[in-house]
């Protein structure tokens, strides 16, 4: 999965996405707070290759893309809204292919726009990305390709504060960073840094009026920061292999970024610092029982603006859950499986 599977729906509901077999499924809170729904397909019937991207708005509602097959040995892109929990989501709508046809070309990433429109990225057959855009009264616009080349999984997509939209991605030794000019504008490659990273651990998050952070881990094995314009700034030595998830949260009255990570003895890592002040450092905590190998690690803010983690494991389809007490610090409830 690319993205954050774990929101925060506009009723208030907490609700994960995950692929199981041929179809994704969703599990969502009953209430903001409550017990939580069994499992249940969305959108529509359509059979799927086990690959999810997750894209959410200002307004709350979930942008969903995955490739469907389509002959043999070919495949195309779908997507789905999620306008809330309670309801069922949009039937998976065909959206192409970055080639026009062809197989399966990389895992896509989804963010949204200040005006709710999706912008779906993907590596096309060349090692260079396209992208696809909602059009603001319904559609989608033609494919556009952004350009790069050795463009390796996963890319990075994020809407930042100012409602533009930024994409990331690694290539061997180097990082690429693209971003719109202006609301709705084509983004447009705009930096290349020379950095070791490892592919598949970039994960990108809006933290001030005017930048997105990268975090990423570079070859060494340590946990990095990026912010175009600048240069990479070690943070502290990754928890383990995966990616981190982050979010920004109020902790103690201070804007604070949270990281967490499913760690190499298996537990899930948390570290805090205040936001874009890499040099105040950071340290690792962890929590919660020891987990399956596969499992992965996401982050959001319920309806009543704490935080929340979850951790699931796609083969198990075990889901555990824990949310920040009311009380100074990052202290934690016992996780829980739901």
């Amino acid at each position: 999965m690319n993205g954050d599977w774990l929101t925060c729906g506009r009723d208030g509901r907490l609700s994960v996405y995950l692929p199981s077999g041929d179809a994704v499924l969703c599990r969502a809170e009953r209430w903001p707070g409550g017990p939580w729904d069994a499992p249940r397909p969305v959108g529509g019937d359509r059979k799927l290759h086990p690959v999810l991207a997750v894209g959410q708005g200002q307004d709350r509602y979930a942008h969903l893309v995955s490739w469907r097959p389509t002959t043999p040995g070919e495949a195309g892109l779908v997507h789905s809204t999620h306008f809330r929990p309670l309801l069922a989501a949009l039937d998976w709508n065909p959206v192409g292919h970055p080639d026009k046809k062809g197989d399966r070309t990389g895992t896509p990433a989804v963010a949204v726009d200040a005006e709710g429109r999706a912008h779906v990225f993907v590596r096309n057959k060349g090692g260079g990305v396209g992208m696809l855009a909602q059009k603001e009264k319904g559609g989608w616009e033609a494919w556009r390709d952004l350009k790069g080349r050795d463009v390796q999984e996963e890319l990075a997509a994020v809407t930042g504060q100012s409602g533009r939209v930024e994409l990331y991605a690694a290539v061997p030794g180097g990082l690429l960073h693209w971003t719109q000019q202006e609301r709705g504008g084509q983004p447009v490659l705009e930096e290349v840094m020379e950095a070791p990273v490892r592919p598949g651990t970039l994960y990108a998050l809006a933290t001030s009026p005017d930048s997105t952070t990268l975090f990423y881990t570079d070859d060494a094995g340590d946990l990095c920061a990026w912010r175009p314009g600048g240069k990479p700034v070690t943070l502290l030595p990754s928890a383990g292999p995966g990616p981190v998830s982050a979010i920004r949260c109020d902790l103690d009255g201070h804007d604070c970024t949270l990281l967490a990570q499913r760690s190499a003895s298996g537990r899930v890592s948390f570290a805090a610092y205040p936001t874009q002040e890499e040099s105040a450092g950071a340290w690792w905590t962890e929590s919660g029982p020891q987990l399956p190998a596969d499992a992965l690690v996401s982050l959001a803010v319920d309806a009543d603006d704490r935080v929340v983690a979850a951790t699931l494991s796609p083969s198990t389809g075990q889901l555990l859950l824990t949310r920040r007490k009311d009380e100074p610090g990052l202290a934690l409830e016992a996780w829980r499986e739901v």
